[in-house]
């Protein structure tokens, strides 16, 4: 219904199964950041597919060969999924994923 009435503007950079996980959003900036399956995601408010930009961010190959040897689905289970987004500053977001069952954390500059 909302596509039909042209109430929303569906974002298009996703077409792989990303397997969204986590958002936060900053209103102050105009930005939703987007947490997904080996990817971090950051749109623009007003049109969400105008300069997306886009962080591959997977688990080492050591970590998943580990996972899938663990008897884990290397398609489901073994892969880096984005579970935290957190502001830590006005110019950094603590965010952290599962690391194919190695959890890992990190900072991003949003410059």
């Amino acid at each position: 219904d909302l596509l039909l009435s042209n109430s929303c503007i569906p974002f298009l950079g996703s077409t792989e199964g990303l397997d969204f996980r986590t958002l936060l959003l900053d209103e102050e900036r105009g930005r939703l950041l987007i947490g997904a399956k080996d990817h971090i995601f950051l749109l623009n408010l007003v049109d969400l597919n105008k300069n997306v930009k886009k962080i591959y961010w997977p688990a080492t190959k050591e970590k998943v060969e580990l996972c899938k040897l663990a008897g884990k689905d290397a398609h489901t289970e073994c892969a880096n999924f984005i579970r935290v987004l957190q502001p830590y500053n006005r110019t950094h977001i603590y965010v952290c994923g599962t690391g194919a069952f190695h959890p890992l954390c990190g900072y991003i500059e949003l410059g």
